[in-house]
């Protein structure tokens, strides 16, 4: 193995996943592996309702870059911030302070982006680093671990530009970036396409749920229709594997090996910021504590409706303000909802399970896909395996 020395022995301090590294692998320096290393402008752009995208920290928290929530900055505004180096595909937008700081997110193809504050631009020499490669490995355990280090307890935690430079890479041939890049890209694409498939059946739900409320009117308080019933605390050393989902206050929280509740069902969010959120479970499953479950009053309303009714309900409306924002059932069952006619929730419901059943079936597919891709990066990254060890772990899931 091409070493350089000091670097070597550093990471190892760190990661016992670099100890055994394969021998034609040579580590680096960031700078020395990129074209050029991009601070941010030091101030804080100004915000319009149209124009080219500002990236700041929060927009990039997933790895990939969020552009549906990002802000907007005018052309002029574009200029000043891009005159030390113009965002392009193949550079990374690094978050260097805050909170989650050390994240790297890719430029996106044919869309104009632009700096915002506490970020970085990376420009990897495409000679010397795949920049999906370099993605990956910034975003890896090893790397998490690594810039840990400097975090200094201090309100605004940060990695200056000179640490930034100075980040340790592990480099392979740049064929087998380019494989490594590939199978984990796969992995995320998949997950990317399932995420698209949910928010369209999402959509249909919604507007076939509108239509038939349209000329609903029956007015009925939800708790003629429904109970609250309370969640169980599970704390996490307490749970077993399994594929039982525990549902917080805001969805999917964890896994276990036995449900509290037979499915299917809802849960609605009880305490903490996500008080009034609601989800809904194809299958048995565990709410804790922070959560309620929904327990039917009629059998004559199907679970399927009663899901989109308390989704339209403006629940989070009525969580308090205060240090613990919570949902108060007696006033969330006072609410007054109007239902349409028997035969109208009928069909309703007849759509809406099918629905329900693939969104439900996308998103336990892209939790696994999640946990192996979690599973393999860290060991790709470090030659643990090999590429076509990984396609074979990739066909054994999918």
């Amino acid at each position: 193995m091409t070493v350089n020395s000091s670097i070597a022995e550093a990471m190892l301090r760190v990661s016992e996943n670099t100890r055994n590294v394969p021998e034609t692998w040579s580590w680096g320096h960031l700078e020395d592996l990129c074209k050029g290393v991009y601070d941010c402008p030091h101030s804080t752009p100004k915000i319009t309702a149209t124009g080219p995208y500002v990236v700041r920290t929060q927009d990039i928290l997933s790895g990939v870059f969020l552009a549906a929530s990002a802000a907007r900055v005018s052309e002029e505004t574009y200029r000043e911030r891009v005159a030390r180096a113009v965002p392009r595909r193949g550079d990374l937008l690094y978050s260097r302070e805050g909170t989650y700081f050390g994240i790297a997110a890719e430029v996106p193809a044919g869309m104009k982006v632009c700096l915002g504050q506490r970020m970085v631009l990376i420009r990897p020499d495409e000679n010397a680093l795949e920049f999906r490669f370099l993605r990956y490995w910034l975003n890896s355990p090893i790397m998490a671990t690594y810039i840990h280090g400097f975090r200094d307890g201090s309100v605004a935690e940060r990695l200056n530009l000179p640490t930034i430079r100075s980040l340790p890479v592990l480099v392979p041939s740049m064929g087998e970036q380019s494989a490594i890049a590939e199978v984990l890209g796969a992995l995320d694409d998949k997950v990317a396409v399932n995420d698209r498939i949910t928010v369209t059946a999402e959509s249909m739900l919604k507007a076939n749920f509108a239509y038939i409320s349209h000329d609903a009117d029956r007015e009925v308080n939800l708790g003629s229709l429904m109970e609250f019933r309370y969640g169980k605390a599970l704390r996490e050393e307490d749970r077993n594997p399994g594929r039982i989902p525990v549902f917080g206050g805001n969805g999917v929280s964890g896994w276990h090996d036995v449900p509290l509740v037979d499915g299917p069902g809802i849960v609605v969010g009880r305490k903490g910021a996500n008080a009034g959120s609601v989800s809904w479970s194809p299958g048995p499953f565990w709410p804790i504590d922070t959560s309620f479950y929904v327990k039917q009053v009629s059998s004559g309303i199907p679970l399927e409706f009663l899901y989109l009714l308390l989704e339209t309900a403006g629940l989070r409306n009525l969580v308090g303000d205060s240090a613990i924002p919570g949902l108060n059932r007696d006033i969330a069952l006072s609410c007054s909802v109007r239902l349409a006619g028997q035969d109208a929730i009928r069909i309703f419901a007849e759509t809406a399970r099918p629905l329900l059943t693939l969104g439900a079936q996308v998103a336990d597919e892209s939790h696994s896909l999640t946990e192996l891709r979690d599973a393999l990066l860290p060991k790709l990254m470090s030659g643990q395996i090999r590429v076509r060890d990984a396609e074979k772990a990739i066909e054994d899931v999918t």
